[in-house]
């Protein structure tokens, strides 16, 4: 007889891992134990040697669906385990003799599965129409961790001891319960409340008020949601005001995926996505007939959908029968809701009624978003049920990427992982930027990565850049765009060098001056800036993001001079007259002299240019991205004839000449051209730029690899016309998918420069 200890490593904690490494044993018919050791799984086998390669073969390949194996390792035994197999107690590194552990993986929660969803229906079970029925499958994970290893006792479902016959499934290894640490029944487990109501009464209550057109606040997994009848123009409206976002899109959540064919086109792959134990929010095209109330979305391409991720949101759709938004738990600009007191402050003025649970929530998790472009999953927003699953990054010291101010995440890294912490928001003010030092904090402590050095964005204006300049470690600073593409091409296993294709708003360059269009020469440890975008001053600086006609303005008073004729001053003039007349008065005075006029490359305040003077954005915006999206929503599926474009040689660098597009632009709009169709226009011609950019970059030698990076990809025409291109002329083209392509990302990217950065010097 053989015996060996073995060891597995990834996310094999809270996904069933020990239940599953029992049944194996058992039907290979050997001896031995498991147990949760820190963030891995260990054990010892006894038998025939030959079956012991067998049983480690499956703990890599046949494990459940929620695990996530990255490593097996068969170690020496001394001693025979005995007869038997079993599970034994969990223990800590320092429990087991050992140190040094390896860093700790979490598991994300995963969305109610079919087995318990079956259940949830059926009248002879015991948790027939129980809200927080789960298994070792499906349910609350991250959420409720309070340390590993994980068990019961360290997850806040330790507030509620176990019934008699919950604790019999606990223990019984060929249940399906067995360890499932959240498992619970009405009997034992957390209870939902309506105002004064427990319960069913509760539930009934909530849907009534939902019906009748109210807002309710519901507890979710990861905090609190804002609820109301998605069909109900005046619950949407009431919805929008008390939150004040006047205009950004809701998300949708319907019963099921017939529910959502209805709503929208669904693909073979988004039909994938939408279903699986992450359930994310996936941006669909909508269909033309209007189901649910128009001030849903206004004015944008994609409709945000997502079926339910507990059988408490199960619950409630029967109850309503109709679609219902489904939107973070927070006023404009702060961190989601979590605890009652905070929800009952926070919320107060927004929701007409609270339906609670009285399982706390320990980690802030608001929903994930997510599109899908060419067949793959695009990350716009990675939260629950994605974060904190670790991303590959060849990482040798312990370290961090804290993130850059707007869409914030940070990042730890250690062990050649990466964790991607929950989305905290817009580091606006005290209440995001707390919420940021809790997470940090928990996610530091259950990973066990202590960093060794700081990577951080290049403003100092932004607070985490602020932090970290705080903190006592060395630090790293790493240009915004150069973060971009880096993430882009550290998700993908890119080490050598690359073309970076960073499209976003604005981030600070290493020459002081504010960066958007850029084409970087890039490996992980640094780049060289080749191609950009004209640049144009932003009349007011951070006004000029919140009004994009004066980032039109900007471009038509003050162009970069490249030697191209500007428009001429009729059509100026004509387009001025769209714009607020009042404050064109001001802006042609602070452009004229000079003043508060930072000049920019930015391929999003061209978006936002181009949409004003087609008037899909003359006013205010209310939130970033606005007027790209309602241009996108503009420009539909329409055909066009690109507008021209041209390329310059400035001091070394291939430069874009938007000038010559805008006197286009403005020449066919004058002529009677729709709006419509130069809107497509403006797409593909930014489509046509890019390829040219990195053709004339690749012809002086530069990598045939192009990783595209930045907030604007988010946009699917022109992520899917550059990709096209580029293509066409026989380049590899990446993009983010488990990475934010936007400013979620930005963490991810600075902590791959700064591991490679660390791995130089060494």
């Amino acid at each position: 007889m053989t015996v060996r200890g073995f060891r597995v490593f990834g996310v094999v904690q809270g996904v069933g891992f020990r239940p599953f490494v029992y049944r194996t044993a058992h039907a290979l018919g050997l001896d031995g134990w498991v147990a949760n050791v820190a963030g891995h799984v260990e054990g010892e086998v006894a038998g025939d040697s030959r079956v012991i390669d067998e049983f480690a073969a499956r703990l890599g390949t046949q494990a459940p669906p929620l695990a996530r194996v990255r490593r097996v390792e068969l170690t020496g035994a001394d001693d025979s385990p005995g007869a038997g197999f079993r599970v034994r107690e969990s223990t800590s590194c320092r429990a087991s003799g050992r140190t040094g552990s390896p860093v700790r993986e979490i598991p994300p929660d995963a969305a109610i599965c079919d087995a318990c969803l079956r259940e949830l229906y059926d009248p002879a079970d015991r948790r027939y129409r129980y809200p927080f029925i789960n298994c070792t499958d499906c349910g609350p994970r991250a959420t409720i961790i309070e340390d590993l290893p994980y068990d019961r006792a360290r997850t806040t479902m330790r507030h509620f001891p176990l019934c008699r016959d919950c604790a019999a499934e606990y223990a019984d290894p060929g249940n399906r319960r067995f360890h499932a640490e959240p498992v619970a029944c009405p009997a034992c487990g957390p209870r939902i409340a309506y105002g004064g109501l427990r319960g069913p009464a509760a539930l009934r209550a909530a849907a009534q008020a939902l019906s009748a057109g109210a807002v309710v606040a519901l507890k979710g997994l990861g905090g609190y949601q804002l609820v109301c009848d998605a069909t109900d123009s005046e619950a949407v409206a009431a919805l929008r005001e008390r939150k004040h976002r006047p205009a950004k899109p809701f998300a949708v959540m319907v019963r099921d995926m017939e529910a959502a064919v209805r709503l929208a086109r669904v693909s073979r792959t988004e039909r994938a996505v939408l279903v699986s134990p992450a359930r994310p929010v996936v941006l669909l095209a909508p269909r033309r007939e209007h189901l649910i109330a128009p001030e849903v979305a206004p004015g944008v391409p994609r409709t945000g959908l997502f079926l339910p991720t507990t059988g408490l949101h199960h619950l409630l759709l029967d109850e309503v029968d109709r679609p219902l938004v489904v939107t973070s738990g927070n006023l404009a600009d702060e961190p989601i809701a979590v605890g009652e007191a905070e929800a009952f402050g926070a919320l107060a003025s927004v929701a007409d009624g609270f339906l609670t649970h009285d399982r706390p929530i320990r980690a802030r998790y608001d929903d994930s978003v997510v599109l899908i472009g060419g067949r793959q999953r695009i990350t716009v927003r990675r939260a629950r049920g994605l974060a904190p699953a670790p991303l590959p990054l060849t990482v040798r010291t312990p370290l961090a990427g804290v993130g850059a101010q707007l869409k914030h995440t940070f990042t730890l890294a250690g062990d050649g992982r990466a964790y991607l912490g929950p989305h905290t928001g817009d580091l606006a003010d005290a209440a995001t930027y707390e919420a940021f030092l809790r997470s940090w904090a928990d996610l530091k402590r259950l990973t066990g990565i202590e960093p060794v050095a700081l990577a951080h964005d290049l403003h100092p204006g932004y607070l985490s850049t602020q932090w970290a300049q705080e903190q006592d470690l060395p630090r790293i600073g790493v240009q915004h765009h150069h973060a971009h593409v880096a993430a882009v091409a550290a998700e993908h296993g890119v080490s050598g060098p690359f073309l970076g294709v960073a499209y976003d708003g604005l981030g600070l360059g290493d020459d002081g001056t504010l960066w958007g269009g850029e084409i970087l020469l890039a490996g992980l440890s640094g780049y060289r800036r080749v191609g950009r975008f004209a640049t144009a001053p932003l009349p007011g600086g951070d006004a000029a993001v919140r009004h994009p006609s004066r980032a039109a303005l900007g471009h038509l008073l003050d162009p970069e001079p490249l030697g191209t004729p500007l428009p001429s001053p009729a059509l100026v003039r004509r387009a001025t007259e769209q714009l607020d007349r009042d404050e064109a008065a001001v802006v042609r005075a602070m452009v004229a002299r000079r003043v508060n006029c930072p000049r920019a490359s930015s391929a999003g305040r061209l978006f936002d240019t181009v949409s004003a003077l087609l008037g899909t954005a003359a006013g205010p915006v209310s939130y970033g991205g606005e007027a790209a999206v309602r241009l996108e929503a503009m420009a539909g599926a329409a055909h066009a004839v690109p507008l021209a474009h041209r390329v310059v040689r400035v001091r070394g660098l291939w430069v874009y000449d938007s000038a010559v597009t805008l006197t286009e632009l403005l020449e066919r709009l004058a002529d009677g051209e729709e709006a419509r169709d130069l809107a497509a226009a403006f797409h593909l011609t930014l489509a046509r730029v890019t390829a040219d950019l990195v053709a004339r970059a690749v012809e002086g030698g530069a990598p045939r690899t192009v990783c595209l990076g930045g907030g604007c990809f988010v946009n699917g025409r022109l992520l899917a016309e550059v990709r096209r291109l580029l293509r066409s002329q026989g380049l590899r083209v990446l993009v983010g998918h488990e990475v934010p392509v936007g400013d979620g990302g930005i963490s991810y990217g600075q902590a791959a420069v700064a591991a490679a950065r660390l791995g130089t010097e060494r």
